[in-house]
């Protein structure tokens, strides 16, 4: 049977960093559901229709140099409100989710919609300045001259459009743990974690 690890939240709360520790420390899959939508932004900047860029996505397209830009996190907050879009990456997750011996998956709408039955759930989240913080060293590591202000102005546009779309809103599943990490280095963030997938695990056995 494979057990199924559904972690969602919003920007640079650090549910991808999170996620990546436990599906290492487990030997699980791990799948960053977020870059499937930054891969068909990307493509749908350099021109292609959105829908048909999800429906033809390869796994190359994942590893395209440009998708952690600020351009293309905009850009996939908007395709992502696009119910085709969804519905075309929507079995392409399922499937991942159901590879053995586990699976952990992050993204936005994963223990609301892709995974519903998931075994163990969490919503990792963080205030909006310590949000916009994380998000702007990192830019700034890369070299970006953006600044603190435009980079919150961001994250809370995208919070915005992607709490509100219509279509697999993002929000905690009724039964999903809540993780902040406002106040939580990443190793006690991820230890959390790990003790509460553990839990179930012995529970579930």
């Amino acid at each position: 049977m494979t057990f199924t690890i559904a972690i969602d939240g919003p920007a640079a709360a650090g549910k991808g960093t999170i996620s990546k520790a436990v599906a290492a420390h487990f030997g699980f899959g791990h799948l960053d559901t977020g870059l499937l939508y930054r891969a068909v932004a990307a493509r749908a900047l350099d021109g292609a229709e959105a829908t048909e860029a999800a429906r033809s996505l390869t796994p190359e397209d994942l590893g395209a140099g440009n998708l952690r830009s600020a351009e293309v996190a905009q850009q996939a907050s908007r395709v992502a409100a696009i119910p085709e879009v969804r519905a075309a990456l929507v079995e392409f997750q399922r499937a991942f989710a159901r590879k053995g011996p586990g699976a952990v998956l992050d993204g936005r709408d994963i223990g609301t919609v892709i995974c519903p039955d998931a075994e163990v759930k969490i919503f990792v989240t963080a205030s909006d300045e310590i949000r916009a913080r994380r998000r702007f060293d990192e830019l700034r590591a890369g070299g970006s001259s953006t600044t603190y202000d435009a980079v919150l102005a961001d994250v809370k546009a995208r919070d915005e459009r992607d709490m509100n779309r219509a279509d697999a809103p993002l929000k905690p599943a009724v039964d999903a743990v809540i993780v902040d990490t406002s106040d939580l280095s990443i190793e006690a963030a991820v230890s959390s974690v790990i003790k509460l997938i553990q839990s179930r695990m012995s529970q579930s056995g």
